[in-house]
């Protein structure tokens, strides 16, 4: 029991430090700050103006005792009214206004910054993230430190001066009893909301862990839709939604009744305090010690000092619930990449394109070893393959060339430079690849080609095409290369969408090229085809190729044969299937299979 009180504890209590990384945003936007708090002093100045002119105008007015210039002063009491109430709002609007633009400059700021920080984050990250409950994180936090920036400058710290003020009018005017009653009821309030939404804390990160989940849920299932069709579980996907939407909605039950606790507790506080106010005034003007007008005056401070306390309560609530969604945003900021560039890192120097795997060793866990002191030279111009079974590391080998992941031991070079300590940009400008699985952006199938170099000019994309042998696809749509490809490339089949990734590397024409399976998914008529394209753009290049079908990679200067993680035989496909080992066993193999055509 007491872990679990300690647990709920923790949860409820808030990181206010957060706030300190939102200082820089305002600091640079120092002057509009700056103009912003003159427009709060102005708008607050003509509010506490107000209950001193209603004090004015019903003394005037009290036993219609006027003198002859009374018509005139009353009028300007009247004008004085009305300019002050304007001005409390004019000025409130012009302070919003003002500061907008720094609150949105931080949303915007803080929204890319997170985005950079995500994709610089390494691959195991991205794939063990929920991506629905990630977006929405970011998209709750963003708009938090908007609502923060704003309410915690304009509304906590005035409201705090106006209740100063009040009580040093109270205390200095009509002595001690109405400072103290409004001291204690502000005391009271404070506490109350203070303890109070403490305890709710834990309700809104429920709340906002269930949405996300939800989300989450929804998001995965539909990215999925046709997985889902294919075993028609439409009804099961339902059910898990719903089991998710149910935390949801008990989430937001607990939050609801305890907002209702609050709020009815800060109300009772209010009624107390403004009725011991309003007996306490009535009674001296009873007793000949204070004016109507000063009753006037005293129940107007309260209206006006309570109408922003009961605010406050509000803000103090949505301030919490913003630092718990802020607190996400900066606990992914906290997170630090496992691959990042050493301090001062150069770019990669192109000479030749050679690549060197020295005793390279990697496991994803270190219990479970991947690749065993893989050594091996691909020399500048030279078509390298590697094959082997499943699971063999294959596409591992990609994955450290890339440097998404570091080698446990041993080390890889490119041109004689250490990958390791390059810039990661540098070193992924320098390559370019096509995948195994091909997953394109939701936009037009030109613009999914351009996508391999954004700066190309139109002429270069449309080369990049035809090389792809997609321009007899593309001239048989009706829309031609404007057909939008849907979420994912989900509209294209495996074989075009894999042509769209070819021609995105045609369109790159980086010095090194890595094809993983770059061909699995086509027919045998359009892989002979683009593998002679994939020829043509590569003579002059560094290649590494990712073979499972063997016809592709007869060609290749070496064959490196992986299994288990080893090297077991490296050599041409003539010498190979001379040596009768473990490649020709794959050879053989495929060929029964008729996957390939016998020499």
């Amino acid at each position: 029991m007491r872990h679990e009180s300690l647990q709920a504890d923790a949860e409820s209590r808030i990181n206010w430090r957060i706030i300190s990384h939102l200082i820089p945003y305002l600091r640079e936007s120092r002057n509009r700050v700056l103009l912003a708090m003159l427009c709060l002093l102005l708008a607050k100045g003509a509010i506490l103006l107000i209950p001193f002119l209603l004090k004015y105008l019903v003394d005037s007015l009290e036993g219609q005792n006027l003198q002859p210039l009374a018509p005139a002063v009353l009028f300007g009491l009247v004008v004085a009214y009305g300019a002050a109430r304007f001005s409390n709002v004019f000025f409130g609007e012009l302070r919003d206004t003002i500061f907008g633009r720094v609150s949105e400059r931080a949303m915007r700021r803080i929204g890319l910054q997170v985005f950079r920080h995500v994709h610089a984050l390494d691959l195991d990250f991205h794939l063990n993230r929920r991506t629905g409950g990630l977006a929405r994180d970011i998209e709750r936090g963003v708009t938090g430190i908007s609502f923060l920036m704003r309410f915690f400058v304009f509304n906590i710290i005035p409201t705090l001066f106006e209740i100063a003020m009040v009580v040093c009018i109270l205390l200095f005017n009509y002595g001690a009893s109405f400072a103290v009653i409004t001291l204690v009821s502000v005391f009271a309030y404070g506490l109350f909301s203070l303890r109070a939404t403490q305890w709710r804390t834990r309700f809104v990160r429920e709340m906002n862990e269930a949405d996300s989940a939800s989300n989450t849920r929804a998001m995965d299932s539909l990215l999925n839709y046709e997985t889902v069709k294919y075993f028609t579980n439409e009804e099961f996907e339902a059910q898990r939604y719903d089991t998710e939407l149910e935390k949801w909605e008990k989430a937001r039950r607990k939050n609801r009744l305890s907002l209702f606790g609050l709020n009815g507790g800060q109300a009772l506080i209010i009624a107390l305090s403004q009725t011991s106010m309003i007996g306490l005034a009535a009674w001296q003007v009873s007793d000949g010690q204070i004016s109507l007008g000063d009753f006037i005056l005293i129940n107007q401070f309260m209206i006006q000092l309570f109408m922003p306390l009961g605010f406050l309560g509000f803000v103090f609530r949505e301030i919490k619930a913003s630092l718990a969604s802020i607190e996400k945003i900066f606990e992914l900021l906290a997170l630090k990449p496992a691959v990042v560039d050493a301090a001062h890192a150069p770019s990669l120097q192109m000479q030749h394109g050679g690549i060197v795997f020295n005793k390279v060793c990697f496991g994803y866990r270190p219990e479970r070893n991947i690749l065993r002191e893989v050594d091996f030279t691909i020399e500048a111009g030279q078509k390298v393959a590697v094959v082997g079974v499943s699971g063999s590391g294959k596409s591992t080998l990609v994955k450290l060339l890339f440097r998404f992941y570091d080698p446990d031991s041993g080390s890889i070079s490119v041109d004689g430079q250490d990958i390791s300590q390059v810039s990661q940009a540098s070193l992924r400008r320098a390559i370019g690849i096509v995948p195994q699985d091909t997953v394109l952006f939701n936009d037009s199938i030109f613009e999914n080609v351009r996508y391999g170099s954004p700066r190309a000019t139109d002429q270069e994309v449309e080369e990049a095409i035809r090389l792809a042998h997609l321009d007899e696809f593309i001239a048989a749509l009706p829309e031609g290369s404007a057909t939008m490809v849907g979420e994912r490339g989900l509209k294209l089949s495996g074989g075009e969408k894999q042509r769209v990734s070819i021609a995105r590397t045609i369109l790159k024409r980086p010095p090194i090229m890595v094809f993983d399976e770059a061909t699995s998914s086509l027919d045998s008529k359009s892989e002979r085809a683009i593998l002679s394209s994939l020829a043509e753009i590569s003579r002059d290049h560094t290649s590494l190729v990712i073979a499972h079908r063997l016809s592709t990679i007869v060609d290749a200067d070496r064959i490196v044969v992986l299994h288990h993680g080893e090297i077991v035989e490296q050599g041409t496909h003539q010498q190979l299937l001379q040596h009768a080992g473990h490649y020709a066993e794959l050879w053989r193999a495929q060929l029964k299979q008729r996957d390939i055509e016998p020499d």
